[in-house]
């Protein structure tokens, strides 16, 4: 009994190291310029909306006090993320799925040494390849374009999903595959129709973190998109500083935003997500 409390204890004390860090910033995207700035910590305060209203406009004073809106880029930004992450994690996930398959079912030479060299594309920091992709992006083009993100992500994303999808693979008895083929399907129709069904939990999981990686990617999207901030990361980023100081409040709030597709996205997928933790564990 004694070792359950305090499990439950350790547990507890977990949960609020690693979730005090999301509370305080949307404490502080209700909060005014003046209680951020205020040398004691407000945990009761009158909380405004006012900072989640600059997430969609910027809003300014004139000279002789008028207060003018104008349609903040920020929802752009959040779209363009939207559409990078999703497309460039759809890609990463089938075409490692389908690379996962080959690996695990046929007898490819040198299956181990490929295995890693594609983790090895994962060890890489981005400043390593940043100069030569730049280089390459802009002889071809690519600079300042939702496809050179799509493609830059997604092949980043391939050997974690090479990896992931292998290990759920591995999990499925050949013998499955071996009877839809006997009763008439083709290698690919027995991939597709009893494979693919089964690592669908799998796949979710890969997708999530996929997804995640491709989300928050910052190195990349600040370089090759310079002039103009294409991805939310950037843009949050680029928050102008005005005389008063660096707006906090406002970038709590633009990051709170910013987070919320994600949220939505692993509560949607959560039975998934638990699935494919515990994929295989018990047979």
């Amino acid at each position: 009994m004694a070792k359950r409390w305090l499990l439950r204890v350790a547990v507890l004390i977990v949960l609020v190291v690693f979730l005090f860090p999301l509370y305080w910033m949307v404490l502080t995207s209700l909060k005014t310029r003046v209680a951020v700035g205020d040398s004691k910590p407000s945990f009761i305060f009158k909380p405004t909306a006012a900072n989640y209203e600059r997430v969609v406009w910027d809003i300014r004073r004139t000279r002789d006090g008028k207060v003018e809106k104008e349609p903040s880029d920020f929802p752009l930004s959040l779209l363009n993320s939207l559409i990078i992450g999703g497309i460039s994690t759809l890609v990463a996930v089938m075409f490692g799925t389908a690379a996962a398959y080959a690996f695990s079912r046929f007898k490819v030479p040198a299956k181990g040494d490929l295995l890693f060299f594609i983790l090895s594309t994962r060890m890489l920091p981005p400043m390593v390849i940043v100069v030569p992709v730049f280089i390459m992006y802009g002889r071809l083009g690519l600079l300042h374009t939702h496809v050179g993100l799509i493609i830059l992500y997604a092949a980043f994303n391939m050997s974690f999903a090479v990896w992931m999808m292998k290990s759920f693979i591995d999990e499925i008895p050949r013998e499955y595959e071996e009877a839809a083929m006997c009763d008439g399907y083709s290698r690919l129709g027995a991939f597709l129709r009893v494979v693919v069904p089964q690592v669908y939990p799998g796949a979710a999981v890969t997708a999530i973190f996929c997804m995640i990686t491709a989300w928050n990617e910052y190195v990349f999207a600040m370089i090759l998109n310079a002039d103009s901030p294409l991805s939310a990361p950037y843009r949050i980023a680029k928050t102008p500083i005005t005389t008063s100081g660096t707006p906090f409040e406002q970038i709590a709030a633009l990051c709170v935003v910013f987070l919320l597709p994600v949220v939505i996205c692993t509560f949607l997928l959560r039975k998934h997500l638990l699935r494919g933790i515990t994929f295989g564990i018990v047979k």
